[in-house]
């Protein structure tokens, strides 16, 4: 005799349930818990004379350190020996993404005397002595003054393989000792980083944040009824969530690259404000001023007529995930509203070809050297940023700051509170077409002459939170504060 037992409709097993539990959390409380929530611990937003300058104990900051006082004038107090692990290292002066942020912080480190050994992998470029003329190192291998000593491990060029690195690593502690160690993200793993007490990692990036990221992406650019994108897959992307919170607690000292990101390591993963710090990418200050006659000189080169009501800019990776769909269709109808209007692009990309196609009115010039994008800062009106990954601060707009521009970019946490963090800074969006377009409108309606205004208190904002020079002090203090606790008290 059959049981007459039925099985509940909608049971799950525990596990998928308790995943399934855990994806929704992370859907939509989580992101709305970041954009709603005001920053706990503020000195300023801006640089206001009436706010009194912070003191207290650098590791109980939970504001971004560039916005601090630093006087780079005065040799360091003690001279440290720093261990740096990264992946790849750049040959030239044209390096990207992470490594541009190592090579460009510790070569300011290696500047102000401190000794710096850098731990990759082999180069890419096996040009021998010259490409390690082009990182300023001797044909021997020693270091110049103001450079870093590279330890390339061996094996093939471009793959890093931790251990050899390590190896080499263990061998140059124990003749000297290391006074502090610094991770690009995850370049030392958590099972070697945890025997470090004198460690520090940066996070570009984190997985919560890419989490976000998918959940902009589809909202932005999936349309009602539309299957969910196949890469969208929400149940192993909060099985990494939770695996990363877990090991980020082998890490003895963090370093997050936005205040929001800041945020989510303190209060989303756990880890205890006085090991969570929070400094900014900085950019080359000298290298992005503003140049009236440069801009004028591009403009004419490329095509743009004396007669344009208005110019915007974008710059970077041209791919999904960096806002290109929801900026070419944006334009796509304000062109049509605005025929005086136009659009450069400096980059390169699967979105290329097809901001090609709109025509005349949008110039796409591809990947572009640090020349050439001071000259295409200066051009436009306007620096347009419509990214979907709310991680860190992207340097383009940053170089777009420095060269005197105002800002339109999307209202994600990180550019909220350490970018566009005044009205006058620019413009805002939520990261969808149709609220650009009406931003893009708004652009147009206050005219050229008006942000040329907001550019110049951008450029204030920039020098004062995003030059090189205060994020390697700012990274010099932690390093120190690592090395002995009296460096910890500011000022």
């Amino acid at each position: 005799m059959a049981s007459s037992t039925k099985p509940k409709r909608g049971f799950l097993p525990p596990q998928t349930s308790l995943t399934r539990t855990l994806f929704f959390i992370a859907l939509f409380t989580i992101p709305a818990l970041l954009l709603l929530h005001a920053p706990s611990t503020s000195i300023s937003n801006t640089f206001s004379s009436h706010v009194s300058p912070w003191t207290g104990d650098l590791r109980g900051a939970e504001f971004a350190w560039n916005r601090l006082e630093m006087d780079g004038s005065r040799a360091p107090p003690v001279v440290l020996k720093i261990a740096v692990f990264s992946r790849k290292w750049p040959i030239g002066t044209t390096p990207g993404g992470m490594e541009r942020h190592a090579n460009r912080l510790h070569t300011a480190l290696s500047c102000r005397g401190h000794r710096v050994h850098v731990f990759t992998s082999p180069p890419g470029d096996q040009r021998g002595p010259a490409a390690l003329q082009a990182m300023n190192m001797q044909s021997n291998g020693s270091p110049t003054s103001s450079s870093p000593r590279i330890h390339f491990h061996e094996g093939e060029p471009g793959r890093w393989v931790y251990n050899k690195a390590w190896e080499q690593f263990l061998e140059e502690n124990s003749l000297d000792p290391f006074d502090v160690v610094h991770s690009e993200s995850v370049a030392l793993p958590h099972s070697l980083a945890k025997t470090l007490p004198n460690l520090a990692v940066s996070w570009h990036g984190i997985a919560l944040e890419n989490l976000m990221s998918d959940i902009y992406q589809e909202l932005a650019l999936r349309r009602p009824g539309e299957p969910i994108s196949p890469g969208f897959n929400g149940q192993r992307a909060v099985l990494k969530v939770l695996n990363e919170i877990r090991f980020f607690h082998d890490y003895a000292h963090h370093v997050a690259t936005s205040d929001s990101s800041g945020e989510i390591i303190r209060d989303v993963y756990q880890i205890p404000t006085q090991r969570v710090h929070v400094i900014l990418n900085g950019v080359d200050e000298e290298d992005y001023q503003q140049d009236w006659q440069l801009g004028h000189q591009f403009r004419s080169r490329i095509g743009i007529p004396q007669n344009a009501s208005l110019v915007l800019g974008v710059a970077g990776r041209l791919v999904k995930d960096k806002g290109h769909p929801i900026l070419h269709a944006a334009f796509s109808r304000f062109m049509k509203r605005h025929p005086d209007a136009y659009l450069i692009v400096a980059g390169s990309g699967p979105w290329e070809n097809r901001y090609k196609d709109l025509g005349r009115q949008v110039l796409v010039l591809g990947s572009m050297n640090a020349s050439q994008l001071r000259a295409f800062y200066n051009s436009i009106d306007i620096f347009a940023n419509p990214t979907l990954r709310p991680q860190g601060v992207d340097q383009t707009q940053v170089e777009a700051m420095l060269s005197g521009k105002a800002i339109l970019a999307s209202r994600l946490p990180s550019i909220k509170r350490n970018v566009v963090v005044d009205d006058e800074y620019g413009f805002m969006f939520s990261p969808n077409a149709e609220s650009l377009l009406e931003a893009m409108e708004q652009v147009a309606k206050e005219g050229r002459s008006r942000l040329a205004q907001r550019g110049k208190a951008c450029r204030r904002y920039a020098v004062s939170m995003f030059s090189a020079t205060k994020m390697a002090l700012a990274y010099e203090r932690l390093f120190l504060c690592i090395k002995n606790e009296i460096f910890c008290m500011y000022p």
